[in-house]
């Protein structure tokens, strides 16, 4: 192999996808770096792989990054692995990617499985633009506040999410973008209890709420994106708008009609101001 740094994607769960060029190089390289050695050790075990081991995660310092570096730079080869799938999607590396190839090697990745595309891939939602997020916040009034700068986005949304936190973003997710958009509830995917669900969101809220088996494992969410927004203001709208200023500031009229209709606030503040 020539020497450099070799990102290579790691099965999801089923020891049957990883490629055939991901167990050449892993057992050709000179070094493995991986997210945790402990983890690792048994898919390299199952294919007899026996190269050293060193952990390389978001915590390591910059030895660890001169070690590898030094690997390379004597004509070596060090292949970057995560716990599972491919790494730097939203897993630790990108720095690593960054320090090697700042000191003029290469970097060449060996793909294979990855979560967000394997979501996408049987989700019945539009791929042809989508946004991936990775984890949201875990404090719930920043996810929401994420959330709700997202509500319009017109993309296929792609999301993380560990098991002790699923159903509340379900429910976050329920809140503010409305529970009739649809949304894909992929399951520890490849794995023995594979769930791929796809239903509105208040249908998804209830089914992980009924059963306790289905908020355990690894999760994504492929969620729908807004519908497009109408701009023009129809002739009711704009009778109930100008009924309701009379009441109320233009801002509390706006948000009000807002949230029967489904248009955007900021179009019908802009109407009652122009007016």
């Amino acid at each position: 192999m020539e020497a450099g740094l070799y990102v290579v994607a790691t099965p999801m769960g089923n020891f049957g996808d990883l490629s055939s060029r991901a167990i050449e190089t892993l057992s050709n390289a000179t070094l493995i770096a991986a997210e945790d050695t402990r983890h690792s050790k048994r898919l390299l075990h199952a294919f007899e792989i026996d190269t050293p081991l060193m952990a390389y995660h978001d915590h390591s310092d910059d030895r660890a990054l001169l070690r590898i570096a030094q690997c390379i730079e004597t004509g070596g080869a060090v292949a970057l692995i995560s716990d599972a799938g491919t790494p730097l999607i939203s897993d630790p590396g990108y720095r690593l990617v960054r320090y090697v190839q700042d000191r003029g090697h290469s970097v060449r990745p060996v793909p294979g499985a990855c979560a967000a595309i394997a979501a996408l891939s049987v989700a019945g939602l539009p791929t042809d633009r989508f946004m991936f997020e990775g984890f949201l916040p875990a404090r719930q009034a920043a996810r929401r506040k994420r959330l709700e700068a997202l509500r319009e986005a017109s993309l296929t949304l792609v999301i993380y999410e560990a098991p002790h936190r699923i159903q509340e973003t379900l429910a976050d997710l329920h809140d503010i973008l409305g529970p009739a958009r649809e949304a894909l509830l992929a399951r520890e995917m490849t794995k023995t209890f594979e769930t791929l669900r796809r239903a509105p969101l208040a249908e998804l809220v209830a089914f992980v709420g009924a059963d306790a088996h289905q908020r355990k494992g690894e999760f994504v969410l492929v969620v729908e994106g807004a519908p497009p927004v109408s701009t023009e203001i129809d002739a009711l709208t704009r009778a109930w708008l100008e009924r309701l200023v009379r009441e109320m500031p233009a801002k509390r009229a706006a948000a009000v009609v807002a949230d029967v209709t489904g248009m955007r606030k900021k179009l019908l503040y802009e109407y009652l101001i122009g007016k």
